[in-house]
């Protein structure tokens, strides 16, 4: 179950998250040759990753901006700009293109060093941009709460689309991942207190932009909806003419 769009159009062209998606595939398709290298792969990680460890050690400190556009394979990095794509044109919108990619960053670099903090000796290296698309889904959640998310849920042989409220879908999947690194090992394969802690950073971090724009009357206002008409999807009519079934 993952979402594949939102009704909350953006109201201004969303110049920065298309940019930090080009930017990551551009980096992507620039590696690929050394994913059929482990050794190689291990070291371009080693050397641009955040590594705690060497953190620890008072070194490596670009590693905590430089893994944001590193990632550990397709689906890594399809998913991760599969949700900067469905939610950070709208905090763009809110916070303006600087203050889009201040926000993105400062939620990124907190995110890591919040995955610093839960296990400081690591010497597993963390890529990928999911700490600071978690601070635009914390922001996201504070922001529009009610607005609509379309989820693509797949169990076995069925298939279905339908809408539900971001607080909902953003709520199940920070729920997942605080239970997973309460319960996980800290320096396994997944960096889950780096999704919570830049979840729990977004949130924070965009609290005053929902002041400025009234906070609880904001809500009161909107009902938790955006402030502007939601997109409406309609699946077009094939022209393929249909064929009944003889009885």
């Amino acid at each position: 179950m993952f979402p594949i769009r939102d009704h909350n159009p953006s109201e201004r062209l969303p110049v920065v998250t298309w940019t930090l998606i080009g930017a990551n595939i551009v980096i992507f398709l620039a590696c690929l040759p050394l994913y059929g290298d482990e050794r190689a792969l291990g070291m371009l990680y080693w050397e641009w990753g955040m590594v705690p460890a060497k953190l620890a050690s008072g070194t490596g400190f670009h590693g905590a901006i430089t893994s944001m556009f590193l990632h550990a394979g397709f689906l890594h990095l399809a998913g991760n700009m599969l949700f900067l794509w469905i939610f950070g044109d709208n905090l763009e919108d809110r916070l303006g293109h600087l203050g889009f990619l201040v926000f993105y960053l400062g939620t990124g670099l907190g995110a890591a060093l919040l995955q610093f903090a839960a296990a400081p000796t690591s010497a597993v290296p963390m890529v990928g941009a999911s700490g600071a698309i978690a601070g635009v889904m914390g922001g996201y959640f504070l922001l529009f709460p009610r607005a609509r998310v379309d989820i693509l849920l797949i169990l076995i042989v069925y298939i279905r689309v339908f809408p539900v409220p971001a607080w909902l879908m953003l709520g199940v999947w920070f729920a997942i991942q605080f239970a997973s690194g309460v319960s996980g090992p800290v320096d396994g394969n997944v960096a889950y207190w780096a999704h919570a802690g830049g979840f729990g950073l977004g949130f924070l971090a965009i609290v005053p932009a929902w002041l400025r724009a009234g906070g609880t009357r904001f809500w009161a206002q909107t009902h938790g909806h955006p402030d502007h008409p939601e997109a409406r999807y309609r699946l077009v009519e094939s022209s393929v003419p249909r064929v009944r079934r003889r009885e």
